[in-house]
């Protein structure tokens, strides 16, 4: 589709009188703020991106953005789940304050948000994709999301509060809808362009330009693919998230047949969007898998390193389509001369397991679900090829592009702006050390409850409830965390000093035993599981 024809597949309603009016206020003078465009994925991992140096795929798009501005090497998450994630990137604040700790709570939309105050204060803002907080989108001029966690094919979207179904791939379409709202709305005006896709969320289903590739691959796995946990703390030996017993066979895998009653049902699911065409090419490029799988009569230590080959190509598969559209978006402002004034920042809602420890999913503070990438363009101010070490938190994303947009950082708002940072002066005062807090068990995957402090080299971690176990890592000499050296006396120090300063960041940050609980009873008299 042309661009120019945006506006016939938008419509007349709501968004068609959002970018009239746009088209409509025109100003004299330049604009001097910056745009700013947050591309978001869902669980893409740091160690899945070449800019980060991933062993196990190239991202040639996304390392633009790493290579003409900043790759921050050291950027967390606060709880690393899907919604408590967005929750805090849009407000800054912990979600003990915020009130989305888990995946099941609702999103508050009458509380403060950057993108209102950026609506409020002249810039165009618009919410495109992946939305995942239950409430409708807050603070947008124009909102397109996916409803829930949304389909690969053949999505439904919401647009303006109207469901509609798109035929063709999410990440394209989501992407083609970034563009039309780019293409449309007022250039002498800021915009704020909030652009969230879908994948590489569960359950990996690559788009058709995607299914063969890695076909004659064998992509390199990690060393602790096969870990048996013996250094670890008990929540380690106890969570369901491994590859190798945890996947589904059908729905994850693309095994078939499915096994079992809710593997044939999400994958009956997720299939049945499919047209005619698009279901021939899938079934072309996985039924002679399955064909030689099902021969192959795999069992063991094989097996679980077959189902990881399954698991992780489809991942990749779904993150080499995110890069394509990426590079498209990158194009458009190149072509426009939108780059100029843009800032450009992407991300992901949290890491993801690639096979580490033989998991998948997130939710632990071990560091492949701590550690979100960070990479952000502005260019003439981010000073290309730049790499900052200092601690990040999604917590500072809010202020920080409050800051850019010349606006006051409200106090109520707990992080702080990367500004300094981003521009090559890191602050005298710059945190030291991150908190972190999950909540969602018991649940999906049943991680358990925990909290804890990440410094530069060390990390503290106190799992709670059903369970009362520390966990401690020394990341310069283990930074696969894979031996527990809370009871090692030649750690005792160190260990005592990390408790000192845990405690002074749950007071920093306002969370409390008293909290923990007030949220733990809540979860338990609800007494659902969810993802």
């Amino acid at each position: 589709m042309k661009r120019r024809d945006a506006l016939k597949t938008i419509g007349a309603g709501a968004a068609g009188a959002l970018f009239g009016a746009c088209a409509a206020e025109q100003k004299t003078k330049p604009k001097t703020r910056p745009n700013i465009i947050y591309i978001m994925s869902d669980d893409h991992a740091s160690h899945a991106m070449s800019c980060y140096g991933s062993k196990i795929n190239v991202t040639p798009n996304l390392d633009r953005i790493a290579n003409e501005g900043i790759r921050f090497d050291n950027c967390f998450c606060t709880n690393s789940i899907c919604a408590p994630s967005r929750a805090v990137i849009l407000t800054g604040k912990y979600s003990h304050l915020n009130g989305v700790t888990d995946n099941i709570r609702e999103f508050d939309p009458t509380q403060q948000t950057y993108t209102k105050i950026l609506s409020e204060n002249g810039y165009q803002t618009a919410m495109i994709g992946k939305w995942h907080l239950k409430s409708d989108p807050v603070g947008f001029d124009y909102w397109n999301i996916l409803p829930g966690q949304g389909h690969y094919y053949n999505p439904d979207m919401i647009e303006m509060g109207e469901k509609k179904r798109f035929e063709g791939y999410v990440t394209d379409i989501v992407t083609d809808k970034a563009i039309e709202f780019l293409d449309n709305c007022d250039k002498e005006k800021p915009f704020c362009l909030v652009y969230q896709h879908k994948a590489p969320h569960r359950s990996w289903m690559p788009g058709p330009k995607y299914l063969h590739m890695y076909e004659n691959e064998d992509i390199p796995a990690p060393d602790d693919l096969l870990d048996d946990y013996k250094g670890m703390g008990p929540a380690a030996h106890e969570q369901e998230m491994t590859i190798m017993n945890d996947t589904f066979q059908a729905y994850d895998l693309k095994i078939t047949p499915p096994v079992g009653e809710q593997d044939e049902r999400m994958y009956n699911a997720a299939m049945n969007r499919m047209t005619p065409e698009q279901r021939a090419d899938w079934d072309a490029a996985y039924e002679p898998r399955n064909k030689a799988f099902h021969e192959a009569k795999l069992s063991g230590d094989d097996l679980a390193r077959y189902k990881y080959q399954r698991y992780i190509k489809d991942y990749l598969r779904c993150i080499a389509s995110v890069d394509e559209n990426v590079g498209r978006l990158l194009d458009y402002l190149d072509e426009t001369g939108l780059a100029e004034n843009t800032i450009v920042v992407y991300t992901s809602d949290q890491g993801f397991y690639l096979g580490d420890h033989g998991w998948f999913d997130k939710r632990f503070m071990y560091e492949e679900s701590l550690r979100m990438p960070f990479i952000v363009r502005f260019p003439g101010t981010i000073k290309p090829g730049s790499v900052s070490g200092e601690i990040a938190v999604n917590i500072d994303f809010a202020p920080t592009f409050l800051d850019y947009a010349g606006l006051p950082v409200p106090a109520d708002m707990q992080g702080r702006s990367l500004r300094p940072i981003l521009e090559g002066e890191t602050p005298d005062d710059w945190r030291d050390a991150t908190y972190y807090h999950y909540y969602e068990y018991p649940a999906w995957h049943m991680v358990k409850r925990h909290y804890g402090i990440r410094t530069k080299r060390y990390k503290l971690m106190h799992f709670y409830y059903n369970v009362d176990a520390w966990e401690f890592y020394d990341l310069e000499k283990d930074p696969g965390e894979h031996l527990n050296c809370y009871d090692d006396p030649a750690y005792a120090d160190v260990v005592a000093d990390l408790k000192v300063q845990l405690a002074a960041l749950r007071e920093k940050y306002g969370d409390s035993d008293e909290l923990q609980q007030k949220f733990l009873d809540e979860d338990l008299k609800r007494n659902r599981n969810y993802e």
